[in-house]
C-alpha cells in the first residue's frame, strides 16, 4: 500500500514522494535486513595535496619592483597547480586558501593536519635585499639555516604572523628549533625526498639558484608527520622574476614542472598510491 507524503529535506519542503508505509517504521513481519555489503581489494584513497599559497589578506607578501604583490602570483600559480593534479585523476587537493584572506602560518599546518595531508607545499615568490639574485629554489625545514640568505628569509617567513595583530603571539627563535626537533625523521626523509624532486623537475625547465635545495627553520614547515616543502618560484625583488611571474604562461610552466615534481615523489615514496 502506497500513502503521499509531503516530506521536508534539507530545505526542500513541499516534495511529494510515493513512500511505502514500511519506509516510516512499520516493517511487516516477512521483512528482511540484510549486512551492509563489504568492497573487497577496494583502491587505497588518492593521495591528498595540501597547496598553500603564501601570504593573503592584510599581509600582501613581497612586493615587486613593479608593484606585484606576492600573495596574488602566490595564489595564482597554486590555483593552477591545483587545475592540473585535479586533471590527472590521481590526486585529492586542499587548498590552505583559495581567495585574498590572511591565514596565521600555525593554522596552515593545522589545516593540513586536519585534512590529513600526505603532502604539504607553500608556494612562494619572496624579495631579497639583492635584486640580482634570480631562480626557483625549495625549502625544508631544519633547527639552523643552511646559510644565511636562508636563514634572512626564514625570518621574514616566520614574521608574517605579526599581521595578525597584537592580540597575537609567535614562536620564540627557541621554540621553532625545539619544534623542528620533533619532525620524526621518517617527515625528513619524505621532506628530502621531495626538495630533490623538485630541483630535478624543475631543472632544465625553470631557472634555479644555486646551491637550490636549501634548509631554515619555517614555522610553515613544521608538521611533524606530514613531509613538507616550501618552494620559492622565483623573487620578486628581481625585475625578470617577476616579469616571468606576472604571465599566466610561465606560472603554468612552473605548476608543470612542480606536477612533474609530485608525480615522481608518490611514484617512487613508499606507502602511498596513486592511480
Amino acid at each position: 500500500m502506497l500513502t503521499r507524503r509531503i516530506l521536508a529535506f534539507g530545505g526542500l519542503s513541499g516534495v511529494s514522494l510515493l513512500t511505502p508505509l514500511t519506509a516510516f517504521g512499520r516493517h511487516p513481519d516477512h521483512a528482511k535486513l540484510h549486512a551492509p555489503a563489504v568492497h573487497r581489494g577496494a583502491p587505497p584513497p588518492k593521495p591528498l595535496v595540501m597547496l598553500d599559497p603564501g601570504h593573503g589578506g592584510k599581509d600582501p607578501g613581497a612586493i615587486g619592483v613593479s608593484g606585484t604583490y606576492e600573495k596574488h602570483i602566490a595564489e595564482a600559480a597554486a590555483s593552477e597547480l591545483s587545475r592540473q593534479l585535479l586533471a590527472s585523476g590521481q590526486y585529492r587537493v586542499a587548498m590552505t586558501r583559495s581567495e585574498d584572506r590572511f591565514i596565521p602560518l600555525e593554522g596552515r599546518v593545522e589545516l593540513a593536519q586536519r585534512h590529513q595531508a600526505h603532502l604539504f607545499i607553500s608556494m612562494h615568490a619572496d624579495a631579497l635585499h639583492d635584486r640580482d639574485v634570480r631562480g626557483a629554489s625549495v625549502y625544508t625545514l631544519s633547527g639552523g639555516a643552511s646559510d644565511a640568505q636562508t636563514a634572512s628569509l626564514a625570518r621574514t617567513e616566520n614574521s608574517a604572523d605579526r599581521f595578525a595583530g597584537p592580540a597575537f603571539h609567535g614562536m620564540s627563535p627557541d621554540v621553532q628549533q625545539i619544534l623542528a626537533s620533533l619532525v620524526s625523521e621518517e617527515t625528513r626523509r619524505g621532506s628530502a625526498h621531495m626538495a630533490a624532486s623538485v630541483v630535478n623537475s624543475f631543472r632544465n625547465r625553470i631557472g634555479l639558484l644555486t646551491h637550490p635545495s636549501r634548509h631554515a627553520a619555517f614555522v610553515v614547515l613544521k608538521s611533524s608527520e606530514i613531509p613538507s616543502v616550501l618552494v620559492e618560484m622565483g623573487f620578486m625583488s628581481n625585475r625578470l622574476d617577476e616579469a616571468a611571474l606576472r604571465q599566466a604562461v610561465h606560472r603554468t610552466q612552473v605548476a608543470s614542472a612542480m606536477k612533474t615534481a609530485i608525480d615522481r615523489y608518490f611514484a617512487t615514496h613508499s606507502g602511498v598510491m596513486t592511480g
